[in-house]
């Protein structure tokens, strides 16, 4: 019986920052913004995709340094993300909270979420905010 429990449990049980709204401001002609956000939501999260041919600017108003640009911009939890951050970097700054203004993963690597398969070790996604920029995980 408790290992029918258990096992229910494990099957109806989510993180709790599943369902978190995540919305997506992206270019409308960017494909691979749309694969990030697709990875978004099979894991878990609420997204909305505003189509924005200012990306560049509205990240930038959200103070991401010219040098950290990328193709889309995310607000989650009171945080902005930018660029195709790993899901796992969302979750953990979801759950630690820290005193910054968001995450960053400059460029579109490719071998990001959205444009191809993860490689482990080969993403550094930053932290910024109000007291400077700074690596927050490596991925």
């Amino acid at each position: 019986m408790q290992k029918l429990t258990l096992a229910v449990l494990a099957l109806v049980a989510t993180p709790a920052f599943a369902a978190e709204p995540v919305t997506i401001y992206r270019d409308p002609s960017c494909g691979c913004c749309g694969e990030w956000a697709d990875y978004m939501k099979d894991h878990g999260y609420d997204v909305t995709v505003i189509d924005d041919t200012n990306v560049a600017e509205r990240a930038m108003a959200a103070g991401v340094p010219e040098r950290g640009l990328s193709c889309h911009h995310s607000e989650i939890g009171g945080y902005e993300v930018h660029g195709h951050v790993p899901e796992k970097v969302i979750a953990r700054l979801l759950a630690e909270r820290p005193a910054i203004t968001g995450v960053i993963l400059p460029g579109m690597p490719e071998n990001s979420p959205g444009m191809a398969s993860e490689e482990y070790g080969t993403l550094k996604v930053f932290s910024y905010g109000p007291d400077g920029i700074a690596v927050y995980s490596n991925e």
